[in-house]
Parts: C-alpha cells; structure tokens; sequence
C-alpha cells in the first residue's frame, strides 16, 4: 500500500507542476499580447485551463503571480543569449534572434517603465544586456583606457533600440538587421 501512496504522491506533485508551469506560461504569453497592467487573473486561469482560485493558490496574488513571471523570463531570456565570448558575430546573432523573438515585447515593457513594477523589471534587464555585453565582446577589449567608452558604445549598438530602428521602422529583414549590427560592432571593435 504503501508504494501506491508514494505513486499518488508523486503524480500529485507533478500535476501540481504542470498546473504552475501552465500558469507562468500564460501570463508570459498574455504579457506579449497586452500591457501587464491590463492582465487579469481571469484571463491567465483561462488560458491555462484552470481557475482564479488555483492560480491564487500557487502565487498567492497577481503580484506574485508577475513576480514568478518575470524570474522565469528572465531566466529564458540568459540561455536565449548565450554565444561564445569573442565572437562578434555569433554574440550579435544571438542577440538579433532573441529581438526577433522578444524585441516587441521589450519595447512594449520599456514603453510601461513608468510603473514601479515594470521599473523593476526593465532595470535589471538593462544591467543583464551590459553584463552580457562585457561578457560578450571582453576579451577583445584590449584597450583598458577607453573600456568604458567601449562598452557604452556596444551596448548602444547591440540594444533592443538599434533592432527596433533597422526591423520595425525601416522595415529591413532580420539578416540585414544581423549584417548592419555587426558592422558597427566591428567598427567599434576596430575590426572593419
């Protein structure tokens, strides 16, 4: 009886999972359709096929609901990124992808900064694509003297701001957009 209790357990546990991974995916995805501010939990428990009361039972509130939302986004957004240091051009591929993937999104976040919550989520992402940057493109900054200025140059270069300026309002392909990025990555770099 026992190994049919411990079974139960488990499977009870795993639903429990699912059940929360569906919910955080919900409002991920809710989050790339609409402001945040304008979610509701009745939207997020219909998508994932379950109710407020669930959705409450695992978060708590809507806070803590977004809270998980933005440490998990947040954590699919560092692996999206990764690309070996010192190579330019897959550090800007990588980056291009993850714009095609996630750059209205960023925007749209950006765009809400004014609210604390958002605030909170849009300053650290800043701080990650610096630290990304300097992860990235280090070893090829020799030059500490201008490594600051370096640095601020390609992060400005490699911002979701560049992408929005060559996709969305010139309307370029992504390749393009991938080729004029690293051609001002490599003339930063001294590379062209």
């Amino acid at each position: 009886m026992e190994s049919r209790r411990g079974y139960t357990m488990r499977a009870r546990s795993d639903a429990k999972a699912a059940t929360r991974q569906r919910i955080l995916r919900s409002v991920l995805e809710l989050s790339e359709e609409k402001m945040t501010i304008e979610i509701t939990l009745d939207e997020v428990a219909a998508r994932a096929g379950t109710s407020v009361q669930t959705v409450l039972r695992h978060f708590g509130s809507r806070d803590g609901l977004l809270d998980e939302a933005v440490a998990a986004a947040s954590a699919e957004v560092v692996e999206e990124r990764r690309a070996p240091a010192g190579d330019p051009a897959a550090a800007v591929r990588v980056v291009v992808a993850h714009y095609e993937r996630r750059g209205d999104f960023v925007l749209r976040m950006l765009s809400q900064e004014h609210d604390p919550r958002i605030a909170a989520v849009v300053g650290p992402g800043k701080l990650l694509h610096r630290a990304w940057v300097e992860e990235m493109f280090g070893p090829l900054l020799a030059r500490p003297a201008d490594r600051e200025a370096l640095v601020d140059l390609l992060v400005v270069a490699t911002d979701v701001y560049a992408w929005k300026l060559l996709r969305r309002d010139r309307g370029l392909d992504a390749a393009t957009v991938e080729a004029r990025m690293l051609a001002l990555v490599d003339a930063i770099l001294g590379r062209s």
